[in-house]
């Protein structure tokens, strides 16, 4: 076991937590990383209630009556729940409540005190650090600091932060102005490696995704997991393009990483 800050106040056996993956992390991978001694995240996503009730509901049967309940949680991107944040209200009055929420990508605060009243801990994820006050304000338990690596979605190309860099300039200001907030790295970290080098920057623990996208648990289609274990980070790009294909109106400072497929390779250059 690798013992950090992280383990000691959520109970996990490593200091390594699921990223909440929209349509992708539902209630089998979080139950296996928590059941694994990792801290699993559902991938609420869009707020799609449905969707959440049932992956919810997956996760829950999977650990009811077991040590490893006390892992669990879910994330909503936050412009989202702007729109609709009944799913939130909803999966804040389950039987087996969250003991985790995470927020990306919007201002959190609005949602800060119904959070706080469920006793679940408020986990928000960074892209810049003038971000960082406005998430210890939200009262933030755990700030995750999300370099452009990433994939999936983040800070668009042209703002996107290095891990590397990103992560110990927000360890260092939570050092002087929130030293008990916990600190994850994000982006780009998928083995001992990246953990080891994240624990180094000053990071509590680290949020993982893509690695465990491609588990079997996850609900991707197989092929297209097979086929993304074939490439490698050459292969692979920041942009709006999907998110355009697919309408998913997204705020123009976030962008998406992908792999640069042939639908991918046609739209590159013309996605106004």
């Amino acid at each position: 076991m690798i013992r950090t800050r992280l383990t000691e106040r959520l109970g996990l056996d490593l200091p390594i937590m699921l990223a909440p993956m929209a349509l992708a992390g539902g209630g089998e991978l979080a139950a296996a990383c928590a059941g694994a001694g990792a801290f699993g995240l559902v991938g609420g996503g869009y707020g799609e209630r449905e969707w959440i009730s049932r992956e919810w509901g997956i996760a829950t049967n999977r650990l009811a009556n077991s040590a490893a309940a006390q892992r669990i949680g879910c994330g909503f991107i936050t412009w989202k729940l702007d729109e609709d944040a009944s799913a939130l209200d909803w999966l804040l009055d389950q039987p087996l409540d969250p003991k985790a929420v995470f927020l990306s990508f919007g201002d959190p605060r609005p949602y800060a005190a119904r959070i706080a009243a469920s006793g679940a801990r408020l986990i928000c994820q960074v892209q810049r650090l003038d971000q960082v006050p406005q998430a210890v304000e939200a009262g933030a338990a755990i700030i995750v600091a999300q370099g452009g690596a990433a994939g999936g979605h983040g800070a668009a190309a042209a703002t996107a932060r290095s891990t590397l860099v990103f992560v110990p300039e927000v360890a260092d200001w939570l050092a002087a102005q929130a030293p008990d907030v916990l600190l994850l790295a994000a982006g780009g970290i998928a083995d001992g490696r990246g953990l080891a080098a994240s624990l180094m920057l000053g990071a509590d623990g680290v949020l993982m995704g893509t690695r465990l996208w491609a588990s079997s648990e996850g609900l991707a289609a197989q092929a297209a997991k097979e086929h993304a274990i074939e490439q490698d980070g050459d292969a692979t790009a920041r942009s709006a393009i999907f998110d355009v294909l697919r309408r998913k109106n997204w705020p123009a400072e976030y962008d998406f990483r992908a792999l640069r497929n042939a639908l991918h390779r046609d739209w590159e250059g013309r996605e106004d």
